[in-house]
């Protein structure tokens, strides 16, 4: 079965509806943003703007951060599709509920996903700082391919965050002072945040930051034959590493204030993407 094979025909409705708002431009490049991360789409240059409502198949989103709108953009001159936005398992209890947007992603040509989300640190990464994912722990044991009926199922997740892409974003942050820091993410169900004998026992098994998102992405990309860069927004601490307390509001507080380095580490990757 070949990858074409793997998309749907309201993939590809979705993505003519894409295509057809892009123009001339052919992104390659696709930005999903995590929770509180908006005004990441605020310094961009707007081509198109598509609610996920006007997309076959799209989810409706119910997590405040994510307007669920899909935009056409250029960066510096690079295009790029911003995905303001995700559908989280604990929404509907269904870990493929992003199903329909990467498929619509690859049905539109997109090569390469850069996922992003509000994680909370379990080690030395102070909220409002960024880290690069190298890779994951799924707590969940949950995967979008269930019930997948053929072969290509079995995805090969030994390089889930593109080792090169990996490198070009240390260099990128090294050359605008961004303090970046690599570590693995731990996916939790939620919605509720972890209790501290979780955050312990996670921390212990080698996860460097927690969130509950992400993976399923990451999985459907790969799963789609995409190549996957990852950055966590720290936004909190773990549950019983500080005296203060965790709550949504938080993480709305503290993602904008990495923004700024958010958005230089992306410029950073397409002008070398499309170098």
């Amino acid at each position: 079965m070949s990858k074409k094979d793997l998309l749907t025909e309201e993939h590809r409705a979705a993505a003519r509806i894409i295509d057809d708002a892009c123009g001339d431009l052919r992104p390659k490049v696709a930005l999903i943003l995590g929770s509180g991360l908006g005004k990441v789409s605020e310094a961009v240059d707007v081509i198109a703007r598509l609610n996920y409502s006007d997309l076959p198949g799209f989810p409706e989103l119910g997590v405040g951060g994510h307007s669920g709108t899909l935009s056409i953009v250029t960066l510096d001159g690079h295009p790029l599709i911003v995905l303001n936005g995700r559908c989280h398992y604990y929404e509907q209890a269904d870990a493929a509920a992003m199903a329909p947007i990467i498929g619509a992603l690859k049905a539109a040509a997109i090569e390469t996903l850069i996922i992003t989300n509000a994680a909370g640190s379990l080690l030395n990464q102070v909220p409002g700082s960024i880290m690069l994912i190298k890779d994951y722990l799924n707590f969940t044991g949950q995967s979008p391919l269930f019930g997948c009926p053929h072969d290509q199922r079995f995805v090969n997740m030994a390089n889930a965050y593109n080792a090169d892409f990996r490198y070009y974003l240390k260099q990128i942050a090294k050359q605008h002072n961004i303090t970046l820091s690599q570590g693995v993410y731990a996916w939790m169900a939620g919605p509720q945040f972890e209790t501290p004998a979780e955050i312990k026992a996670i921390r212990q098994l080698g996860a460097d930051a927690v969130g509950m998102s992400t993976v399923p992405e990451t999985i459907l990309a790969r799963y789609h034959g995409m190549k996957v860069a990852g950055l966590s927004v720290i936004t909190n601490y773990g549950a019983g590493m500080d005296d203060g307390g965790i709550s949504h509001d938080q993480t709305l507080s503290y993602a904008p204030k990495a923004a700024k380095d958010m958005l230089q580490l992306i410029a950073g990757f397409l002008d070398h993407y499309y170098t």
